[in-house]
C-alpha cells in the first residue's frame, strides 16, 4: 500500500503520498494550505518536491481564486505518447543515425524553426487569441524578443532541461515514441507576467504565509485574463506537441515502415489549471507537476533517461483529486547533479541508451531523480500500470 502522511498545520489537511521529501517543499504545502480559499485539503504526489513558487508534485483545489505560481512557467507542459504496429526487432540498427535524423528535423535547445516551415497552418487560431490576449496586455511584447515572430517559430521545437524525445518498447516489445514538452518560452513568459501582476495587485490588508502564492480573485478582470491566457498557452502546449509528433514519426517513417496501432494518441498536462467537481463543488484543480487520473483516464509517467517509464490508467482515487505523480521528480538540483557527477558517470548510468552523454544534459543525470520504481509503488492506488516502458534512443534539449 502507498505511504501516506497528513499534516495538520494550515487551515485544511496536507495528504502526503510518500515519506521522501525535503524540509523545503513540507514548509511549502504547509503555506499553501493556510490560504483561506482551499478546498477541502491539499495532496502531494510520491514525486514531491521543492518548486519556485509551490510544490512540484501537489494539487491545488481552489474556490474562487487562483494561484499563478502554482500553475508556474511552463505552462501546459505534458507528454505524449504512441505505439507504433512494429516489435522492437524491427529497430534500424543504426539507432545513432535515427536520433541526428530526428535531431534534424526537431530543433531543440534554444535553436527555433525557421520562419517559412514554422508550422503556420497550426498557428492560425491561436494567433487570432493571442492577439485579443496583447491587445489587453501589450507589456507582454517586452517580455519575449521578436514575439510575433518568435512564438511562431517555437511551435515545433522541443526546448531545453528536462524536456525529451524518446523512442521506447515495452514488456512485449512492442515500439513507443513518447515526448514531453510545453509552451516553450512565451508561455514562461505568461507565467511571470502574471505572477508578478498578482504580487503587485495584491490588496494590502491580505497576509499571504509566502509572497509567492498571490493569487487572483474570481470574478475580477486579472483573473478573467490569467484564465484565457493560461488557457492559450495549455492549448499551444498540446498543439506544439502534436507538431512535434507528427515531425518525428515523419522520421521514424523514413527509416522503417511501421503501422500506427489503433490506440489514439496518448496526451496529458501535468502543468496546468482546470475546472473539475470534487467533494460535491465545482472547483479550481491546479495540478503542478501531477496528471489527471480519473477512472479510466490513461497518463504517461515518464523516469529519468535510462530509467523506465510507465504507461497507466487512473483508478479515480478520490482523496488524490484524481491524480497521480507526473514522473520521477528531481531529488537533487540542476546545479548540485552537475557538482556531484561527471561524465563518465552520466555514460555509466546510460549504458545502452542512443543519447547525448556531455556535459551539458549532466543535470539531467538518472541519480539526480527520485527512483521510479520506488515512486510507483507508492501510488498503487492511485493508478495501475497498463505498459513499462524502457528507451532505446533519447533526445534531450
Amino acid at each position: 500500500m502507498p505511504i501516506y502522511t497528513e499534516l495538520n498545520k494550515g487551515k485544511v489537511p496536507v495528504k502526503i503520498y510518500t515519506d521522501e521529501i525535503e524540509y523545503d517543499a513540507i514548509s511549502q504545502l504547509i503555506n499553501v494550505s493556510q490560504l483561506p480559499f482551499i478546498h477541502s485539503h491539499i495532496a502531494a504526489m510520491p514525486d514531491v518536491h521543492c518548486g519556485k513558487g509551490a510544490t512540484i508534485g501537489s494539487i491545488i483545489p481552489t474556490k474562487g481564486a487562483i494561484i499563478p505560481a502554482a500553475v508556474g512557467v511552463d505552462i501546459g507542459c505534458g507528454m505524449q505518447a504512441v505505439r507504433l504496429g512494429i516489435k522492437r526487432r524491427d529497430l534500424p540498427k543504426d539507432l545513432g543515425k535515427l536520433r541526428k535524423s530526428i535531431e534534424k528535423l526537431v530543433p531543440i535547445g534554444f535553436t527555433m524553426n525557421e520562419p517559412a516551415n514554422a508550422h503556420k497552418r497550426a498557428c492560425k487560431e491561436l494567433d487570432d487569441r493571442l492577439d485579443a490576449i496583447l491587445k489587453k496586455h501589450p507589456e507582454l511584447m517586452k517580455m519575449v524578443k521578436n514575439l510575433p515572430q518568435t512564438w511562431v517559430c517555437q511551435m515545433g521545437t522541443l526546448g531545453g532541461g528536462n524536456h525529451f524525445i524518446e523512442i521506447c518498447y515495452d514488456q512485449d516489445d512492442h515500439v513507443w515514441v513518447m515526448l514531453h514538452t510545453g509552451s516553450r518560452g512565451l508561455g514562461n513568459a505568461m507565467g511571470r507576467y502574471f505572477m508578478s501582476l498578482a504580487k503587485n495587485n495584491m490588496p494590502k490588508d491580505v497576509r499571504l504565509p509566502s509572497k509567492d502564492l498571490a493569487y487572483f480573485s474570481e470574478g475580477t478582470q486579472l483573473f478573467n485574463d490569467y484564465v484565457e491566457t493560461v488557457t492559450w498557452a495549455q492549448d499551444y502546449a498540446r498543439t506544439n506537441r502534436d507538431v512535434i509528433m507528427r515531425e518525428v514519426l515523419s522520421v521514424v517513417d523514413k527509416s522503417f515502415s511501421y503501422h500506427q496501432s489503433k490506440h489514439s494518441i496518448i496526451d496529458c498536462h501535468h502543468n496546468y489549471v482546470t475546472v473539475e467537481e470534487h467533494f460535491g463543488e465545482k472547483i479550481f484543480v491546479t495540478r503542478k507537476g501531477a496528471i489527471r487520473a480519473e477512472n479510466g483516464d490513461i497518463g504517461i509517467i515518464p523516469g529519468s533517461m535510462g530509467a523506465k517509464s510507465f504507461i497507466v490508467e487512473g483508478l479515480g482515487n478520490a482523496e488524490s483529486f484524481n491524480s497521480c505523480s507526473h514522473g520521477a521528480g528531481r531529488k537533487m538540483s540542476r546545479s548540485k547533479a552537475k557538482r556531484s557527477f561527471t561524465r563518465k558517470d552520466l555514460e555509466a548510468q546510460t549504458k545502452g541508451i542512443e543519447c547525448r552523454k556531455d556535459k551539458e544534459v549532466l543535470d539531467e543525470i538518472p541519480s539526480a531523480y527520485k527512483n521510479i520504481d520506488s515512486v510507483m509503488e507508492k501510488q498503487t492506488d492511485l493508478v495501475k500500470v497498463l505498459h513499462t516502458l524502457k528507451q532505446v534512443v533519447c533526445i534531450k534539449g
